[in-house]
């Protein structure tokens, strides 16, 4: 699996590689072998991505031209990004170290997930059993969803589940867990919309707990970062997003980490990538030097990693906006 991740480097070659694979681990049964290079291609965004415009015109043809708004002064040496919306916070305290356009309500992707995990956790031990309703392969044929490999009457532990959720971004493991958890996805969605309320993410509002486009489902770069912040205090959580390979209790093999930025960045240690059609490339990026913790938020970017880095860069070389 390390050569086809390093294979995704190349680009469309890559692809190939991904989709042979996935074919094989259809056909053998076991949906997970594929899973690490379909996370490469849906929510890595292999190859060209759209470009996203990075600024809209308010203008309607034949109106005046109105008074553009002065252009907001960028602090010392901030880099270059192509993310519309951003948001670096102190995982700390949770002050801003900088925004821009952070409270911009744009669709997720698959940071839906860092909410199902918080949730899952919260209302449910580890060490709980769930049987899958849920058919992987299916949804990767209907939907093109980026799974963990679940085939209906499969029983894994919640633990199991939320390495499936967020290292291969399984969008069949984020229905069984709504499911397992709540009885029902509706029953789920609405204790995930329940804690947004109570952590005061006031520009988030969920559909679905995996993150496919749904014209409701919106977030904002400020509120993904809070709610990164917010599941990263606890430490089973902490621990899942910063693993590279996991084994769950299955015949299947391993499911490898489909977020880059964890084995490419120094003190790297979560959270999520996402990608949609709509959302375009979404990422909370989590690093850790010398006990200060810094997370970066980044909706509709065009190179998340690169994005990510340049801002964590610049961020742990700035003063602590702690108290």
């Amino acid at each position: 699996m390390e050569q086809l991740s390093r294979a995704t480097r190349g680009g469309v070659g890559a692809v190939a590689v991904a989709l042979a694979v996935t074919a094989i681990a259809l056909t053998a049964g076991w949906a997970s072998a594929a899973v690490y290079e379909r996370v490469i291609a849906a929510d890595g965004c292999v190859g060209q991505c759209a470009s996203p415009a990075l600024a809209e015109s308010h203008d309607a043809p034949g109106t005046p031209t109105s008074t553009p708004e002065p252009t907001p002064t960028l602090p010392a040496g901030f880099p270059f990004v192509s993310a519309r919306s951003i948001a670096i916070i102190e995982g700390g305290c949770g002050a801003t170290i900088y925004g821009r356009e952070e409270h911009l309500r744009l669709p997720p992707a698959s940071l839906t997930k860092i909410m199902t995990a918080a949730v899952a956790v919260e209302n449910a031990s580890l060490d709980t059993m769930i049987t899958s309703n849920v058919d992987g392969a299916a949804m990767y044929d209907t939907t093109g969803s980026t799974i963990m490999g679940l085939t209906p009457g499969m029983e894994l532990s919640l633990r199991d589940l939320l390495y499936g959720l967020m290292l291969p971004s399984g969008n069949d493991a984020a229905i069984a867990i709504a499911e397992g958890v709540a009885g029902s996805e509706e029953k789920f969605v609405d204790l995930m919309n329940q804690k947004a309320e109570s952590l005061g993410l006031d520009e988030t509002n969920f559909t679905n707990p995996h993150g496919l486009d749904h014209p409701d489902l919106l977030s904002s770069a400020h509120d993904m970062a809070m709610l990164a912040r917010y599941m990263m205090q606890n430490a089973d959580l902490r621990q899942v997003v910063k693993t590279i390979e996991w084994q769950p209790a299955w015949d299947g093999p391993p499911m490898w980490n489909g977020n880059k930025f964890i084995a490419e960045y120094e003190g790297a240690d979560g959270v999520k990538i996402g990608y949609t059609e709509e959302s375009q490339q979404t990422i909370v990026a989590s690093a850790t030097r010398g006990g200060r913790q810094i997370i970066a938020s980044l909706m509709r970017s065009q190179d998340r990693y690169a994005d990510a880095a340049r801002l964590l860069d610049w961020a742990f070389a700035q003063p602590s906006a702690c108290p």
